[in-house]
């Protein structure tokens, strides 16, 4: 085996074991943390998506804001720092009331801004396209694969015990990350010109991105703040079996990126086109179903396009910015994510409160099909442009 291959092999382990650790805490937290909110510290629907919207918030603030002008040598630092300060904070939301329990979460969603777009980053430092690309997709086949066992984790330890306790036994997984942080690659150097956020909005590979997660992470959002609430309140599901669902809903998104980890997209726009007709099904069966079990299936159909739309983005921004461009490029996309889950839960919160969280449902295929029509305008920039990338070195 040549040396290129063995750190090929080094590269991933890394950046799938940091992502499992990450991903699976986060996601556990983003769930539950609702729940709480609802059921243990009685907030009303409002309260619960303004939460859900703090974490968000702060998350964007640390990557949109900050993080994406940071220089590399400082910003691994803040790096490694916010790993440990994210192990710290995970056993704090055990102890939290209706006051800490808002500075917890604040403080978690900030240090989460400095990991994820750092991760997404190191895993598209690889020059060669193709090898670029797979290990894109085999990154997120390791978050699909992180939301699965995440889920099904603390199905099971609810079993047993409270959903506060599930933090305590989510710890280990914050002090695997801080074990793993320094061993995270970042460039050898980067684009600090001052127009640089305004270069990536120019880059209409960068629009495809934004718009393709648009149309997915808007029903994404509501889902995680009011799916498990639905489930109990239309269905009686205990806590048990809501994060079983999530469960489920999570592995036909690991069906979908394990696919895409066997066989690299070559054209977005056929992808995008059955995600939007996948997103568009699950949300009407959500819509009028009347049992669990068409509720199961609105999530299993929902799954396949959550595995699919967050590739495809990364896949964009990949083929289109130079490797020194590319940390204020994600950077910039995963604050647009999170920019997403502040105003999704906060603005959904009020109408769920008004018209319920059924009728909100129906509400959200409108503003798919109108990000289809704008995906549609720029995709081909994404499809038949591959720039000419120089050799950049990286350090470890």
């Amino acid at each position: 085996m040549d040396n290129n291959k063995r750190q090929l092999i080094y590269i991933t382990i890394i950046i799938v074991l940091l992502t499992l650790s990450i991903r699976a805490s986060n996601n556990m937290i983003m769930t539950t943390i609702p729940l709480v909110a609802k059921y243990d510290l009685k907030f009303s629907e409002t309260l619960v998506g303004l939460i859900s919207a703090t974490i968000a918030f702060f998350t964007f603030i640390a990557s949109g804001l900050i993080n994406s002008r940071l220089h590399v040598s400082l910003r691994r630092k803040v790096f490694i720092a916010s790993n440990v300060g994210f192990a710290i904070l995970m056993p704090l939301f055990y102890l939290s009331n209706l006051i800490t329990i808002w500075l917890i979460s604040a403080l978690t969603g900030f240090v989460l801004g400095f990991i994820m777009p750092n991760i997404i980053t190191s895993a598209g430092l690889v020059e060669d396209r193709r090898a670029r690309e797979r290990l894109l997709s085999i990154y997120t086949l390791a978050l699909s694969i992180s939301l699965v066992i995440g889920p099904a984790i603390e199905s099971l330890i609810l079993k047993y015990f409270s959903l506060r306790e599930v933090f305590l036994f989510f710890t280990p997984f914050g002090l695997l990350s801080v074990a793993l942080s320094p061993f995270i690659r970042f460039p050898s150097n980067e684009d600090r010109t001052s127009n640089h956020i305004t270069n990536v909005w120019s880059n209409n590979g960068f629009k495809v991105a934004v718009f393709n997660i648009l149309s997915y992470n808007v029903p994404f959002a509501f889902i995680l703040t009011f799916g498990g609430i639905y489930a109990k309140d239309q269905f009686n599901a205990s806590y048990s079996l809501i994060t079983s669902l999530f469960a489920l809903f999570f592995t036909t998104s690991l069906l979908a990126r394990l696919f895409l980890s066997i066989k690299p997209v070559e054209r977005i726009w056929h992808g995008v086109l059955f995600s939007i007709a996948m997103s568009i099904i699950g949300l009407t069966l959500m819509l009028f179903s009347r049992n669990i079990l068409i509720y199961a299936l609105a999530l299993i159909i929902l799954g396949f396009p959550h595995g699919l739309t967050y590739p495809f983005s990364i896949i964009s921004i990949s083929r289109t910015f130079k490797p020194q461009e590319r940390n204020a490029a994600n950077s910039m996309f995963f604050s647009i994510m999170m920019l997403i889950g502040v105003v999704t839960p906060f603005v959904t919160g009020f109408i769920v409160d008004e018209i319920g969280i059924r009728t909100t449902f129906g509400l959200l295929i409108p503003v798919i099909l109108l990000m289809l029509v704008l995906i549609g305008k720029y995709v081909k920039y994404v499809d038949n442009i591959e720039p000419k990338i120089s050799q950049t070195k990286v350090n470890t």
